[in-house]
């Protein structure tokens, strides 16, 4: 049996008005939970990113992409982190913007066979750069 994940993620702050509810097979890496995040937002993936575990930037008990002298890496599964039902923890991602997503466990399923991870619902969007102006680059 394998094991499917329900989450629940939103921007830190804004959790009724903007989210999305993810599934996500056990097998599967915090790198690409990210990644699934990151589309499911539409923001761009070309900056560095930490899960954190107890909610708190930079914290020691974190998960990095660009980890070194024998940190912890984001090139671990969900079920290696032995997650649980209501479990709450963040994506810290862009150390520029800070960018905090919230990461709730909603449930846990077991499945007979490795499912697609899906979007299963969106609420709301942001804007990854609102201040970002097309014309002002197309002057150029």
């Amino acid at each position: 049996m394998k094991k499917q994940y329900s989450i629940k993620v939103y921007p830190a702050g804004r959790g009724r008005e903007v989210y999305r509810n993810i599934e996500i097979c056990g097998d599967q890496s915090l790198d690409q939970l990210c990644s699934v995040i990151l589309e499911a937002f539409d923001f761009s993936e070309d900056h560095l990113y930490e899960f954190c575990m107890d909610n708190r930037m930079y914290s020691k008990n974190s998960y990095r992409s660009f980890s070194e002298f024998g940190e912890p890496s984001t090139n671990i599964t969900l079920d290696e982190l032995e997650l649980c039902k209501g479990q709450k923890f963040s994506l810290h991602y862009d150390f520029g913007d800070d960018w905090m997503f919230t990461i709730t466990v909603s449930r846990i399923d077991e499945v007979q066979e490795k499912r697609e991870t899906r979007i299963v619902k969106a609420k709301g969007d942001i804007q990854q750069y609102p201040d970002y102006d097309n014309d002002e680059w197309d002057a150029e």
